[in-house]
C-alpha cells in the first residue's frame, strides 16, 4: 500500500499520528510517506516543513472522491480512500480494503540509484487498462526533528519520519514500457536533509490524483 499523511505542526491531534506513521513505515509492504500541509499556519506557527502544493494536492483528493472531507491528521490510502491518521487499526482495514476492491500496485515499477542518476523503470502494462498514469518522483527526508515554539504544539519537539520534500514529474505512462532517468544534483537541490526518494505511477483521472498503480523508494545516501 502507499499512504500518505497530511499533518501540520500546529495541529495538536497530528503527534500520534505522526508517531504512528514512523512505526508504519517499518513494514516492507507499505510505502508511507508524510505530507506536510500549510493551512494551519494562521494558528501561530508556521509549518517548517509544510509544502502548499501538498495542501492542493489533498483538496483535489477530496474532490475526486467527492466527499470534500479535508483535515488533520488524514491519510489517504492508494489514492482512493482517506482515513484518520491516527487510527492504526481503520488504517489497516481500509488498507485491506482498498487491496480487494481496487486492486492497486498492480505495476512491478522499479527505481535505482546509481552514477548520480536516478532511473526509474515502468514495464508494459500486463491488462492493457493500466494507460495513462503520471510518473512522480518524490524526494523525502526519513526523518526531521522540530521544535515547535508557538501554537497548539508550543514546546515540543516532534519528529516527522519519510517527509516529501518535493515533487518532479518525470512524464505520463501511457501502458507501454518506459524509462526516465534524473540526475540525482537535479533531485535535490538545495536540500541536504533529503537521503532517499519515492516513484509514484498514479492515475490521475480529469486532472486529480486516483489510485496509485506502482511505488517504490530507495536511498540516495
Amino acid at each position: 500500500a502507499v499512504i500518505q499523511l497530511f499533518t501540520s505542526q500546529g495541529c495538536s491531534s497530528c503527534p500520534a499520528a505522526d508517531k504512528l506513521l514512523g512505526q508504519l513505515r517499518q513494514d516492507p509492504s507499505i510505502v508511507a510517506l508524510s505530507l506536510p500541509v500549510d493551512y494551519w499556519d494562521y494558528l501561530g506557527w508556521k509549518d517548517t516543513l509544510a509544502l502548499h502544493g501538498h495542501t492542493v494536492r489533498q483538496q483535489e483528493y477530496a474532490q475526486a472522491r467527492g466527499d470534500r472531507e479535508v483535515y488533520t491528521p488524514q491519510i489517504v490510502v492508494n489514492g482512493v480512500a482517506h482515513v484518520l491518521g491516527s487510527d492504526k487499526a481503520a488504517i489497516e482495514k481500509t488498507i485491506a480494503e482498498t487491496r480487494a476492491k481496487d486492486k492497486p500496485l498492480s505495476v512491478p515499477v522499479t527505481l535505482n540509484v546509481a552514477g548520480g542518476k536516478v532511473t526509474v523503470s515502468v514495464p508494459d502494462s500486463a491488462s492493457g487498462t493500466d494507460a495513462d498514469a503520471d510518473v512522480w518522483l518524490c524526494p523525502f527526508a526519513s526523518k526531521i526533528p522540530v521544535e515547535v515554539q508557538r501554537g497548539e504544539n508550543r514546546g515540543h519537539t516532534l519528529t516527522y519520519y519519510d517527509v516529501v520534500r518535493r515533487w518532479v514529474k518525470l512524464g505520463t505512462w501511457n501502458g507501454k514500457a518506459q524509462t526516465f532517468s534524473v540526475p540525482v544534483a537535479d533531485v535535490t537541490p538545495g536540500e541536504s536533509d533529503v537521503d532517499h526518494v519515492a516513484v509514484l505511477v498514479q492515475r490521475e483521472p480529469k486532472g486529480k490524483p486516483g489510485l496509485m498503480l506502482g511505488a517504490a523508494t530507495a536511498s540516495l545516501r
